[in-house]
């Protein structure tokens, strides 16, 4: 079974009516060419996925190996009925999960909410706005140390991703209130984080929320 994670190529022919469902149902039916097809339509979402819970590039790589691997194994489990992304990333969050939770330390770890940095501090706007790129992921990766691993993931899925918290639920297996609440946790924690660690640019010390 060819597993390889790539940038897709517009020079091969995936079967541009086949629906991301098709191809799932496809390999049901034990179509190597629709595992192909799926691997090229969906390396670079899990990819990104699986780095901003993990923090690491390679990690991530292994990570979206190993997912299209295990949709190929329990190809015939996928229920039509449920989102093919939904499937994919429940795969795919659960190995980073698995990758964040064997460490022993939080050294690796990087920055899942880059882009919620100014929502974060957003009463210093100006401040935040002469930061480099490199200067706020590095900030973020310090702060992000603070989440759990379950928090990090339906940070990543609900905020950066733009996932409703119903899919978030189904992707992580749980109820939609928890989602609600790891996200929560994790914005709280962010926030009490960055105003310990970088008062310049968190909320001022009057901002009550």
């Amino acid at each position: 079974m060819p597993v390889l994670v790539h940038p897709a190529d517009p020079s091969r022919d995936e079967g541009p009516s086949r629906s991301d469902r098709d191809l799932l149902l496809a390999m049901a039916e034990d179509d190597e060419g629709a595992l192909d097809a799926l691997i090229e339509r969906k390396s670079r979402a899990l990819l990104q996925v699986a780095w901003r819970v993990t923090g690491d590039r390679e990690d991530a790589r292994d990570v979206a190996q190993l997912t299209f691997v295990r949709a190929w194994e329990h190809r015939t489990r996928y229920d039509p009925r449920y989102s093919p992304n939904t499937w994919l990333y429940r795969i795919a969050t659960n190995l980073a999960i698995d990758v964040v939770r064997s460490r022993n330390t939080r050294e690796r770890q990087s920055d899942p909410v880059r882009h919620h940095f100014v929502r974060l501090a957003d009463s210093r706007r100006s401040s935040v706005a002469e930061l480099e790129e490199r200067e706020i992921t590095r900030i973020l990766h310090e702060l992000s140390t603070a989440l759990s691993e379950r928090q990090r993931a339906v940070f990543v899925l609900r905020e950066v991703e733009g996932l409703p918290s119903a899919e978030v639920a189904q992707i992580l297996g749980c109820r939609a209130s928890t989602v609600r609440n790891h996200l929560f946790t994790a914005r709280k924690t962010l926030r009490r984080e960055l105003a310990a660690r970088y008062p310049e640019y968190s909320a001022g010390r009057g901002d009550s929320r």
